[in-house]
């Protein structure tokens, strides 16, 4: 996918670059390259011998159109062609041999590689005089930018008075939420700079840059060439070794504000006090509104936080990935070392390893309290993450929206899939698996595309966990296998732990109790960059319950306590109905009845349905084996229904197998074959594909699957609706989708 994107999605150049590339860059070690002659030379090649065979005057037309366009869009071809009196009929030549065509605001390219062979070809000299020429005719106060990266491109050597005119312009650009100009006004900056540690910090904020609209290939490259270790940091936080990320934004953190992390340790730099104050994402009065009423996208509830305190709040993020979460001590440390308040949840977490439950509550809640409308993207992820740990689902999905969209306003688009990782819980747990697996496959291609692979191997988890709900045993196995072998290679705890909890629910799901009650136990018992202790706490109502099933009462009861005391503290309705559970779970008898009814109380309080639905079962199971017949049957019937809708076909096969002991089978029931009903959101996304004639190897590279799992999700389309060809497949969604929407 990010291959495609370099390339700007034409097969033949990346099939050239795929074979070009080596064993560092395949394995996403390495960036991929970033200059055109670099991407595809022999597709570039081919286009610039088309170009060469034009007439000069030809030529001369295609290349002011292409300075126009690249790699900085600045809309001033005609003004220039008007101010000169060009001669644009040359352009016939073009049109008549396919390579470009007139429209009505200039010249269109038959694609981006011919736009860059006409610019490459042309002559240095005559590039440089079509860029000043477009330069003269940028006259209004928001074309300044535009007007002085062409006067930059134009100019003949390094240049201090306009290193600083194209800095400048790299600020205004960057105000306004457009990092793909201020990132080439950036670059262009320092080339033309003199000065070794101006450069430095310049190349520092294109690379930030680049990675804010999504390039992350660029970011690296671009970041190797400066001395910002911090910026190494950032970078490796979504596409490197959390652990060593974790160290460098500590480490950023202490030079920013002249401590030393370690002794002997490096003075500061300061191009990691550029990264940070570039990270902070500043109020942008001219971004478009969120869409809440009477709240503009710049309209912060916070102000943005300090460069250290982004370091910090990036560092916790670390110890999250990481589920190094005591790590998240020295942050707090240095927080205290520094003056700052420690940001996000920061504070919270570090409490919460204490044991500080209390404590943790009131930070979190704080941290949580942050999800107005319109703030700093950042600002709003902790406040999800938050208010996730707090068990407030609701709240979590406000959060992480509002904070994709904040980021989608000021053009950080590497934040969007970030948000959208944590939004995937909340639907999740609030009885939303169709939107919450529909929502992790779009950020799992944009992570994949923008170079995010760390948050790439966090969605394969949660989507494994997804189809453990839904009792794809295949699917589940293959997600969980390839994000945990990404994991363990890169620290990432907390992909790795959630892959292993989808395998014990999936084990959970099938009846298969010792087989899950040892993989929870494994997940107690794994370290940082192998498990993870949220989600660990997360698992331990599931535990309770594989264990009591294999007679292991008294770890689960240990278990058990410290989840208890979590909930009391934090108060949050479902994990007290949990709680409540597990303790029914571990009382014998007719004594158990009343800890379900408290649980079934406090969950018809909280948002976490499916886990209602789990306690309606295990009630009706323990009312059957109580002989208490028609309360067993409503319950049952009722966990039925819940899990039929949920399309949770493991979990419903087990309470219609209380059913039928019962001697009250529950048959199920087939309905209309509505494509939107009966599948999944992956089995939805595969059918739709095949139906426009994409073949299963193909739909396997788009969905980073294997053509064996497409062969498989396809076999449970076809049986789920019924049918038996891609003919009926292909009628069956046009008639339930006549308008292709």
């Amino acid at each position: 996918m990010r291959v495609l994107r370099l390339v700007h999605g034409d097969p033949r150049a990346a099939a050239e670059l795929v074979g070009r590339l080596t064993e560092r860059q395949a394995a996403g070690l390495d960036p991929l390259p970033a200059e055109p002659a670099d991407l595809a030379p022999e597709t570039l090649r081919a286009h610039r011998r088309e170009i060469r065979a034009l007439p000069d005057g030809t030529r001369l037309v295609l290349l002011l159109a292409a300075a126009d366009q690249y790699p900085v869009a600045t809309h001033a071809f005609l003004r220039a062609v008007a101010a000169i009196r060009l001669d644009t009929r040359p352009l016939e030549t073009a049109e008549a041999a396919g390579i470009a065509y007139a429209t009505a605001g200039g010249v269109g390219f038959r694609d981006a590689w011919t736009r860059i062979a006409a610019y490459e070809t042309a002559d240095p000299a005559d590039r440089r005089d079509a860029h000043r020429l477009l330069a003269r005719v940028l006259h209004g106060p928001a074309e300044t930018p535009r007007r002085s990266w062409h006067r930059g491109a134009g100019a003949l050597g390094p240049s201090a008075r306009l290193a600083a005119e194209l800095t400048a312009a790299a600020d205004r650009a960057r105000a306004a939420a457009d990092p793909a100009l201020s990132g080439a006004l950036a670059e262009r900056a320092a080339e033309l700079c003199t000065d070794p540690g101006a450069q430095s910090r310049l190349l520092a904020h294109a690379a930030t840059d680049a990675w804010h609209r999504g390039d992350g290939d660029r970011a690296r490259t671009l970041a190797a060439r400066t001395d910002a270790d911090a910026l190494t940091g950032i970078l490796a936080l979504r596409t490197g070794h959390a652990g060593e990320a974790f160290d460098a934004l500590l480490a950023g953190a202490a030079r920013a504000v002249g401590v030393r992390p370690a002794p002997g340790g490096p003075p500061p730099h300061d191009s990691d006090t550029v990264i940070a104050s570039s990270l902070t994402v500043l109020p942008v009065t001219s971004a478009p509104p969120t869409g809440e009423p009477g709240e503009a996208a710049g309209a912060a509830p916070d102000a943005p936080a300090t460069p250290v305190a982004h370091f910090l709040a990036r560092a916790a993020e670390a110890a999250v990935y990481t589920g190094d979460l005591r790590r998240c001590r020295e942050a707090t440390l240095l927080a205290g070392q520094s003056g700052v308040e420690p940001p996000g949840v920061l504070g919270g977490i570090a409490a919460a390893v204490d044991g500080r439950y209390e404590d943790a509550r009131d930070l979190l809640e704080a941290t949580a309290g942050r999800c107005g409308p319109g703030g700093d993207p950042t600002l709003l992820l902790h406040a999800g993450i938050a208010a996730l740990m707090l068990g407030d689902h609701t709240r979590a999905a406000t959060a992480t929206v509002r904070a994709a969209a904040a980021a989608r306003a000021r053009g950080v688009t590497a934040a969007v899939s970030q948000a959208m990782e944590f939004r995937a819980y909340a639907d999740f747990w609030t009885g939303r698996p169709r939107a919450a697996e529909a929502a992790a496959l779009d950020a799992l291609r944009q992570a994949y595309a923008t170079g995010q692979d760390n948050g790439a191997c966090h969605l394969q988890a949660a989507l494994a966990m997804f189809a453990a709900l839904t009792g794809d045993e295949a699917l589940c196995r293959e997600r969980a296998a390839a994000a945990r072998s990404y994991a363990l290679a890169h620290a990432l705890g907390l992909p790795a732990a959630l892959a292993q909890w989808a395998l014990a629910f999936l084990d959970l799901g099938s009846g298969r109790f010792d087989a899950a009650a040892a993989r929870l136990r494994a997940l107690a018992a794994s370290g940082p960059g192998h498990g993870h202790r949220a989600i660990r706490h997360l698992a331990t109502p599931h535990y309770v319950e594989a264990a009591v099933r294999t007679g292991e009462t008294r770890v689960a009861r240990a278990a058990h306590a410290d989840y208890d005391r979590w909930a009391r503290a934090v108060g949050s309705a479902d994990d007290l109905a949990l709680s409540a559970r597990c303790r029914a779970l571990l009382t014998p008898g007719a004594d158990a009845v009343e800890h379900y009814r408290t649980a079934l109380r406090l969950h018809a309080e909280g948002t976490r349905a499916f886990e209602r639905a789990r306690t309606e079962l295990l009630f009706g199971s323990a009312l059957r084996r109580l002989r208490r017949r028609t309360e067993a049957r409503d319950r049952l019937h009722s966990a039925l229904e819940a899990f039929e809708s949920f399309d949770a076909p493991h979990c419903a096969e087990s309470a219609r197998a209380e059913l039928r002991a019962l001697g009250a089978p529950a048959a199920p029931t087939r309905g209309e074959r509505r494509p939107a009903i009966h599948l999944t959101a992956q089995q939805l996304l595969v059918a739709r594909m095949a139906a426009d004639g994409a073949t299963n190897r193909e739909i396997a590279a788009r969905l980073a699957l294997s053509p064996r799992t497409i062969d498989h999700h396809l076999r449970g389309v076809f049986t789920r609706l019924d049918i038996r060809s891609r003919i009926e497949l292909v009628r069956l969604l046009a008639d339930a989708d006549p308008d292709g929407g």
